[in-house]
């Protein structure tokens, strides 16, 4: 029984649209991942999956221990909810949110969030000073690893931190540990020009030449940077952590002395944006069935919904992938729409009103932001239905 033939029998007791997960695949994706991780932990990031019940089903595995969330109510939430040692990896300016963090002592203990600038520290001691009785707040340090060349005329790499060099991050690690009722705990760094950019581009020689030659530059001088920063970070605070990489780089990062810990969580899902990568593969294990709803022509089918685009820069990489049956591709004139999406090929002829069309989201967890539920599937049967945060009534963005 090929792929196709299991979904569509393993659902076909529900209605599409619909969102699946392939149990054997993320086993077999995390056991990769773990694997490349070569003993250090990895840290699960929350927003390439956004399923609580799945977040715990992944941490109950040996190798994962920690969550790096997205906002600061996230993590709050996942506190709550039992979940223990989550970073909140972008910087909050929500009052309330911090307000409650140093209202609840589980929650201080648990939830490090993240700075990269004075006024960051400002803000934080201005939402908590009215708190009785208020209990310490983790703080991790964000540094910019991006890569910057020719004299500054190009990068590479997210625009996060503002602090890039040693003495930087030491002048603000100091700023930190002076103020009463602020512990600097960690160290951040995500290399997003190297974890989050293939490296093997399919038609495109010339783009996959610049891209390595980039990624092996940043790279050798990232290791020197990171290493000086996090030197001088240790001699004014005793971190408990130093958090790199993603699914893209987890073998390269962990090789980096000053990085004790990675951070990763497409590659549990494996999206399409992370087949285009030399040093590892994956099976994807998010999928998402639409129905058909209409047969214009001969040659063509529509499905309901489908214009899932993921965030980032537009282009065509940013929609979703029909996946099976094969063969299928977008009308360029209408594309990925908004209520139903026309797609073309000869398979549309084998397709009737109601078969399913089974798509690859771009991004990992952007497909959850979609669908109130994943439907577990091990081998040809739904085992188990997890609600997404949709699902549970959680919109953190």
């Amino acid at each position: 029984m090929d792929d196709r033939q299991r979904y569509d029998r393993a659902t076909a007791h529900l209605t599409p649209p619909l969102a699946v997960l392939d149990l054997a695949a993320l086993r077999s994706n995390a056991a990769d991942m773990i694997r490349r991780a070569g003993g250090k932990p990895i840290r699960v990031a929350s927003k390439s999956v956004r399923s609580r019940p799945v977040l715990e089903r992944v941490l109950a595995m040996d190798g994962f221990t920690g969550v790096m969330a997205f906002t600061l109510p996230e993590a709050l939430w996942l506190v709550s909810c039992g979940l223990r040692d989550v970073l909140v990896a972008y910087p909050t300016v929500d009052r309330s949110a911090l307000a409650e963090l140093a209202a609840d002592p589980r929650a201080a203990e648990e939830i490090t969030v993240t700075v990269d600038r004075t006024e960051h520290l400002d803000l934080i001691e201005s939402a908590i000073g009215g708190i009785p009785n208020r209990h310490e707040i983790r703080i991790c340090l964000d540094i910019d690893a991006g890569f910057i060349a020719l004299g500054g005329r190009f990068r590479a790499g997210a625009r996060r931190s503002p602090v890039r060099e040693a003495d930087q991050a030491a002048d603000l690690a100091t700023d930190i540990v002076k103020r009463p009722g602020l512990r600097l705990t960690g160290v951040l760094a995500y290399e997003a020009q190297i974890a989050g950019v293939g490296d093997d581009r399919p038609g495109n020689p010339a783009l996959t030449r610049a891209i390595r030659w980039m990624q092996a530059r940043s790279w050798q001088e990232l290791i020197v940077r990171r290493g000086h920063i996090v030197q001088a970070v240790r001699r004014v605070a005793d971190l408990e952590f130093v958090n790199g990489g993603g699914t893209g780089s987890i073998e390269k990062t962990v090789r980096e002395k000053a990085v004790t810990e990675v951070a990763a969580g497409s590659g549990l899902f494996h999206p399409r944006l992370f087949d285009f990568y030399r040093g590892f593969s994956g099976r994807p294990a998010a999928l998402f069935a639409l129905p058909v709803v209409r047969r214009p022509a001969p040659g063509v089918v529509t499905v309901l919904g489908g214009g899932y685009h993921a965030s980032g820069a537009p282009g065509p990489d940013r929609l979703p992938q029909p996946y099976l049956p094969g063969g299928l591709r977008y009308d360029p004139d209408e594309g990925a729409g908004e209520v139903q999406t026309p797609l073309l090929g000869r398979a549309a002829d084998q397709l009737r009103l109601g078969d399913r069309v089974w798509f690859r989201h771009a991004k990992a967890g952007e497909l959850c932001e979609r669908f109130a539920a994943l439907h577990l599937i091990d081998g040809d049967e739904v085992v188990e239905t997890a609600p997404t945060y949709r699902g549970e009534g959680r919109t953190f963005l």
